[in-house]
């Protein structure tokens, strides 16, 4: 793939990670901002809290779809003539899209749910692999950020026992570095036992 068609999906890329679909939801058919209630994140499980579950889920749903769309798209038009490399990049421009979106003035979500719908797209045997090991964190703690933080530093581990190759590895390690400093405050909370558990625990 050409460096012009990289940089072209990667804008493309860009714009689609953006996409703030958690504060949009909560903007136009809430009349809430996402980002004044609860922990003032505009992802799905702060959306789930305050909106409910199916706009929780709805959320999720959608922040996958933009983080796998536009290497969808790519993979689909140029087939064989799309690098791993080329990929990668575009993946990684997605994530930081949603991390800093656009449509906020730069601010943004966590990018957990984007960066899976990347990986999704690109490693899906890695992504669905981690996806469980999310699962079981989360069903055995009730804390999402604790089970998002073990799923991305698991992700770089696994790509390396693997034997996968260095890019691989490296844009792994690039999530996974992501979404812990996304996650920063989450470690203080949980740390001083200040973290929420998810709804579902709560009597």
């Amino acid at each position: 793939m050409s460096l012009f068609l990289t940089v072209f999906w990667s804008i493309v890329g860009y714009l689609c990670g953006s996409l703030p679909w958690g504060y949009w939801i909560g903007k136009y058919l809430y009349k809430v901002d996402i980002r004044t209630k609860g922990s003032g994140n505009i992802g799905a499980t702060n959306v789930f809290r305050v909106l409910g579950p199916i706009p929780g889920i709805i959320t999720f749903l959608l922040d996958v779809v933009k983080g796998a769309l536009p290497i969808t798209f790519v993979k689909y038009i140029h087939g064989t003539n799309t690098t791993q490399s080329a990929l990668l990049i575009i993946g990684l421009v997605t994530i930081f899209g949603s991390k800093f979106s656009i449509f906020l003035k730069g601010k943004g979500g966590k990018a957990v749910n984007c960066s899976f719908g990347v990986i999704l797209a690109v490693m899906p045997k890695e992504a669905i692999i981690t996806f469980l090991l999310w699962s079981v964190v989360f069903i055995s703690t009730g804390y999402v950020s604790m089970a998002s933080m073990i799923a991305a530093i698991s992700l770089p581990l696994l790509l390396w026992l693997s034997q996968k190759g260095i890019l691989l590895i490296i844009t792994g390690l690039v999530i996974c570095i992501l979404i812990m400093i996304a996650h920063r405050e989450n470690i203080v909370r949980l740390f001083q036992g200040k973290e929420n558990r998810f709804c579902i625990w709560k009597k």
